[in-house]
């Protein structure tokens, strides 16, 4: 007897002292869409994004990427991921046009494209503003990846280097608000998203291009445009976005999985589009563009008559937020 109860007492005591199992977290599967095609460098950050999140969390944060529309198109995304139907995309900020007119500061004419402070983006007081803003919206921001800051104007018959140049030029246009500038300019712009350019080039629709300095190789441009202008226009970032519902139900680790991922991709976005930029000129001059490098007499004319165009339209539609956003930027 006294075996026995020996017997049952070591084993109701023995699990006070063993470890308990740990907790195996659940793994979760992120759908991340976006519009650009492969040959893009944005496109590889962003597939060397998922494989840091996936490393980050261990694999319990499985990422499927589909590039190039191939799962929703540029205009779908944001409603898609606020809405559930897929738990992440990445969007370039111009695509919020009037929603969230604040996002787009980073294009007021030749004004931010200091390295120093695009490599900063993703911790300043300024993302700070555009994530609170995005949450109201309903998607979360998890990463900035700034795309360009150097733009490229193509065109077919002529270059388009001084203001005078653009008079009656059918243009790709961004939103409301850039394209204030470029009717400044007298041209005539027309919104389109970065995958229908090529073809509205090719039949006519328009006579010329705005892009970053890198998609006009990318897209092969240089197959239906002859001259390029390459102008600190602007900065242009695309950003990583989640369903607020699915991250809340994401465990801590895959929740940090994402944060040091979205640090990480800040800056291999900032220095893999500096070189890419630094390569772009030489390979569509290979191809037969005649490339014309901006200087700084014509981008001050630029700016003096794009720059005032821009701020009327920005400070009306932003009102004070807008106004703080610049001055935390360094207008």
């Amino acid at each position: 007897m006294k075996k026995t109860v020996l017997i049952l007492a070591g084993a109701a005591v023995a699990p006070a002292f063993m470890a308990a199992p740990a907790a195996v977290a659940a793994e979760q599967t992120m759908r991340c869409s976006h519009q650009l095609p492969p040959r893009h460098h944005g496109a590889k950050l962003i597939a060397r994004w998922a494989k840091e999140i996936e490393a980050q969390s261990k694999g319990t944060l499985k990422v499927q990427v589909y590039g190039a529309n191939s799962l929703r198109n540029a205009k779908q995304n944001i409603p898609a991921v606020a809405r559930g139907n897929i738990e992440c995309a990445f969007s370039v900020n111009f695509q919020w046009g009037g929603t969230i007119p604040e996002m787009n500061v980073t294009l007021r004419p030749y004004t931010f494209t200091d390295r120093a402070l695009l490599e900063k983006f993703h911790e300043s007081e300024a993302a700070k503003i555009l994530e609170a803003a995005m949450l109201k919206k309903g998607v979360r921001n998890v990463g900035w990846m700034f795309i360009t800051r150097m733009s490229a104007y193509t065109s077919k018959d002529k270059p388009l280097i001084k203001p005078d140049d653009f008079k009656g030029v059918k243009i790709r246009g961004l939103n409301k608000l850039v394209d204030n500038g470029l009717r400044a300019l007298g041209a005539a712009p027309s919104a389109m998203s970065g995958s229908k350019v090529y073809q509205a080039l090719a039949t006519g629709v328009i006579d010329a291009g705005l892009t970053d300095i890198s998609a006009a190789y990318s897209r092969k441009y240089y197959e239906v445009q002859k001259y390029v202008t390459v102008s600190p226009l602007f900065s242009v970032f695309f950003h990583a976005y989640v369903n607020p519902k699915w991250y809340d139900g994401l465990d801590a680790a895959q929740k940090q999985a994402l944060a040091a991922a979205g640090a990480k991709l800040g800056k291999w976005a900032v220095d893999v589009s500096d070189a890419t930029a630094a390569k772009a000129p030489g390979q569509l001059k290979e191809k037969g563009m005649i490339v014309h490098i901006h200087t700084a007499a014509e981008i001050a004319a630029m700016k003096k008559v794009m720059a005032p165009a821009f701020d009327k339209a920005f400070d009306g539609s932003t009102g004070e937020t807008g106004k703080k956003l610049m001055k935390i930027l360094g207008k």
